[in-house]
């Protein structure tokens, strides 16, 4: 039976269509990705017919999928005799893929936290805060506190947490250095439990060994999450410059 998708998928029942860049290709894109969802592992030939589109069009949008990493193929399963050609593929959504349709982690984990909240108090929401961020920073953790400075600390802890998911970095400000995390995968639970920002901001303290500050955070409502981390001591106010070379209107230190 054929489904209301199809009719977002007009612009690609003439295989000339190629705008990419059009709303039309967009929606078609997603009435793909929604069939992989609810019917994949299928192939494109499936996809095709359901959709009504052609078959250039639905090979056009699966690997634009799959480039994105939303999707993947995998050899189809045969009943029966093989015939001749080329074994059939079929496609199927990625984690990543399922994301675009969205979850109920978030709820679940807020659902969770306000049980616990509720059947072992605010001291056992902190105790798993302090626990997440233990886990989130793992044993890489050592290699950022034996960095030689601050500053060198700040850079090994950004690319941590940019391993993580967090897309962060270090960068100079004034007197010492804003580590800022453009991502936080758990901004929406961060909301209801800020525990959670504040663990995060006492264990980055402990690791750089100087004081840190929040400036801001993605689960008030900012664009990054923001910590200051200043610099003491002459030589770091130097970060990165070259010995020979003061800086115009800076004094010697």
């Amino acid at each position: 039976m054929k489904t209301a998708r199809r009719t977002d998928a007009v612009e690609d029942r003439a295989p000339h269509v190629h705008d990419v860049h059009s709303s039309a290709d967009g929606s078609t894109r997603l009435a793909v990705a929604r069939l992989l969802l609810e019917q994949g592992p299928v192939t494109a030939a499936a996809v095709a017919a359901e959709l009504e589109l052609s078959a250039a069009a639905v090979r056009r949008h699966l690997d634009a999928l799959i480039a994105d990493g939303e999707a993947q193929a995998r050899q189809a399963s045969h009943r029966g005799p093989r015939g001749r050609g080329r074994p059939a593929k079929e496609y199927l959504l990625t984690d990543a893929g399922r994301m675009r349709f969205g979850h109920g982690y978030d709820g679940l984990a807020a659902a969770a936290l306000r049980y616990l909240a509720q059947t072992a108090g605010e001291a056992a929401v902190n105790a798993f805060a302090e626990s997440r961020v233990a886990e989130l920073l793992g044993p890489e953790a050592a290699d950022v506190a034996a960095a030689a400075t601050p500053d060198a600390r700040a850079d090994a802890l950004a690319k941590l947490l940019t391993a993580r998911g967090y897309a962060a970095q270090a960068r100079e400000a004034g007197h010492g250095v804003q580590l800022c995390q453009h991502h936080c995968p758990v901004a929406h639970v961060a909301t209801e439990f800020p525990e959670l920002c504040e663990a995060e901001t006492r264990a980055f303290a402990e690791l750089l060994g100087t004081h840190v500050q929040r400036l801001a955070t993605i689960a008030r409502g900012d664009a990054a999450c923001t910590t200051h981390v200043p610099l003491e001591g002459p030589e770091l106010l130097r970060r990165r410059e070259p010995t020979t070379t003061v800086p115009r209107g800076r004094q010697p230190e």
